[in-house]
């Protein structure tokens, strides 16, 4: 389903389930399918499940001219707008967890509570430019070779070992995103510290301690910045919902209806 937003751009999303609003932002290089498509059963038991693709995922192409966060929050804050009535619940995962945290930082109106999975403050470390820009430049010299690179930064030692040589080839045959380039881009030109201090909604956020592309320590940045924030972390490498779906669930069911997160 398509909604325009007030600058002109249109973002698709699905909505499954019926009761409070719950929106889920994907990461960099996935779509809402890819992501969150396994799970939304796990939630659409009490939620609408509200998934939307952004700029240059899914269905939603990227308008022209650069991609920014801001676009993106709009976007996502036109599709809770348009799926719910009231304010909504929001999980961002990596880029989608700075989304949502602008979002909620901006639009306090719109968000109930928040939970930011794998999610970074700023992107002047260096390591993880590194491994961004390292990214960035085997995507534009072999998509090929950028799609058997992409399972090493996105899940632990363990867990591809634990595939096997057929899983690995699934993984490997996997195609990014059409704005995967230009979404690296951004990422690289994130800075919301500015914003987290100003994040009244309750929030809980995870760090995964096996990650490869953002180290866990930007996730305990997170946690600092934000006023009243709640913390917790998962032995899991970056894309922790395909890595550890029941407890990255689990947690986030929990915190959603804990009266004691107010």
């Amino acid at each position: 389903m398509p909604v325009t937003t007030a600058a002109g751009t249109d973002v698709h999303y699905t909505a499954t389930g019926a009761g409070r609003g719950l929106v889920l932002v994907h990461g960099t290089s996935m779509d809402a399918a890819s992501n969150f498509g396994h799970l939304l059963e796990q939630f659409a038991d009490h939620n609408t499940v509200i998934t939307p693709d952004c700029a240059g995922s899914g269905r939603t192409t990227a308008p022209p001219g650069e991609l920014t966060v801001d676009l993106l929050v709009e976007q996502v804050a036109a599709v809770a707008t348009h799926a719910a009535t009231g304010p909504v619940d929001i999980v961002g995962f990596s880029l989608g967890a700075v989304v949502a945290a602008r979002l909620s930082a901006l639009r306090p109106e719109l968000v109930r509570r928040l939970v930011l999975v794998a999610g970074w403050t700023h992107s002047a470390d260096a390591r993880l430019r590194l491994g961004l820009e390292t990214w960035a430049r085997v995507l534009d010299v072999d998509p090929e070779l950028a799609s058997a690179q992409a399972p090493l930064l996105a899940f632990s030692p363990g867990f591809l070992s634990g595939l096997g040589e057929d899983g690995l080839a699934q993984l490997r045959n996997g195609k990014s995103a059409p704005g995967t380039r230009r979404q690296i881009d951004l990422c690289l030109g994130v800075d919301i510290r500015r914003d987290l201090p100003r994040i009244n909604a309750p929030t809980l956020v995870v760090g995964c301690t096996l990650d490869h592309l953002i180290p866990v320590e930007h996730a305990r940045d997170l946690h600092r910045a934000i006023p009243h924030s709640f913390y917790l972390e998962l032995h899991s490498g970056h894309v922790v919902f395909h890595e550890k779906p029941v407890e990255v669930v689990a947690a986030i069911r929990d915190f959603l209806t804990d009266d004691r997160a107010r």
